[in-house]
């Protein structure tokens, strides 16, 4: 692949492993775990989804006891240059704002992690102000404050984006040393929808109306404004859709980049990554165009209202768990997904067979 192969000339070492260690999951076990499914105490495939998500998983650990313990959803947030056109509802100051409120439980996806077991981590991969704080959930990598206004150049460098992406992948590589299972994506920056519709226009072809919504709830004007912001920062930075850091770099955000990273670290390690809405999903799109085999370890929690992330699921053939008309993003769709994937789980783990209950399985 040209692609991998320009990765690997320009020493982007960590990035070019991480992809060169990430293989399709192994299938052979799969007759093995749906028999077992198929004879837990149930009609075969009553379940449903629950059944399907227990079989992803295992076949993903590789096991036919699998366990699900400890699970943690990564918010990662940065600022975005391009915010500065008036693409949002909010001021971009609420990014760091709100950063603050994750550290100090007080925001959605606080309160859903709480509700599912989940561990949150806040990562400062580009937020525009310093954070000043020792919280022990924040983790302080920040490459740059924020992108640059993507109508008037890049959003950033090459040598950025490949940062924050092997800032995800190393972050993984942390945590799954202390006891990883299962990750959630989540997010916070101000004018992130703008970007991910730019990078959803550009890899999935899709015209930039088919794939921009309202983001934070601007009205006709301003999603009109945002939609020209788009077609110029397109005609301005011309990125290839064959090259996914040349698009990623021109029209797309740090924490989109550290997400995707997130997201390659995952599948190199052997965990299931529940993606979230509409940015994680531009995220999931940069992962899968770096490395198609990432797909197999992805799990799309929901359907977002933004309708660019529809295009997104359709393009991966990714079916979600959910449509609660959800578009906060912060990971609160993908921490209530990690509840599902848990259910299925201990479907397998905790019921009983036929044999062992001693029930009949047919008349």
């Amino acid at each position: 692949m040209e692609e991998l192969a320009s990765i690997r000339e320009n020493n982007m070492s960590l990035l070019f492993n991480t992809i060169a260690q990430i293989k399709p999951v192994d299938q052979s076990l799969a007759p093995a775990i749906q028999h077992k499914l198929d004879n837990l105490t149930k009609p075969q495939g009553s379940l449903g989804r629950l059944e399907e998500l227990a079989l992803q998983y295992a076949l993903i650990k590789q096991t036919l006891e699998p366990k699900l313990e400890h699970k943690l959803v990564m918010v990662v947030a940065a600022d975005h240059g391009v915010a500065d056109e008036g693409v949002s509802a909010f001021p971009k100051e609420v990014t760091a704002q709100m950063v603050r409120n994750f550290l100090q439980n007080g925001a959605g996806i606080n309160v859903l992690a709480r509700h599912t077991g989940t561990r949150v981590v806040v990562v400062d991969i580009g937020v525009a102000e310093e954070i000043n704080t020792s919280h022990p959930a924040l983790r302080n990598c920040k490459v740059a404050l924020g992108t640059k206004n993507m109508v008037q150049g890049p959003a950033m460098t090459k040598a950025q984006a490949v940062s924050a992406i092997e800032t995800g992948i190393r972050l993984v590589e942390k945590e799954s040393g202390q006891g990883l299972d299962i990750l959630a994506t989540g997010e916070m920056g101000i004018a992130n929808t703008t970007a991910s519709s730019a990078i959803t226009t550009v890899m999935t072809g899709r015209s930039i109306r088919e794939v921009t919504g309202r983001g934070t709830g601007i009205d006709d004007t301003g999603w009109q404004r945002k939609a020209s912001v788009i077609k110029k920062a397109i005609r301005v930075n011309r990125p290839r859709a064959e090259d996914t850091l040349d698009v990623l770099s021109k029209v797309g955000g740090l924490e989109i980049a550290c997400l995707a990273g997130v997201i390659l670290g995952g599948a190199a390690h052997n965990i299931p990554v529940v993606v979230d809405g509409f940015i994680s999903g531009a995220a999931a799109l940069i992962a899968y165009g770096l490395c198609p085999a990432a797909k197999d370890y992805m799990i799309a929690s929901h359907c977002s209202v933004e309708i660019g992330h529809r295009v997104i699921l359709k393009y991966l053939g990714l079916n979600p768990l959910m449509d609660l008309s959800l578009r906060l993003g912060e990971g609160t769709g993908a921490v209530l997904g990690i509840n599902l994937v848990e259910a299925g789980v201990k479907i397998m783990t905790q019921m009983a067979s036929f044999e062992s209950a001693k029930v009949s399985q047919s008349i």
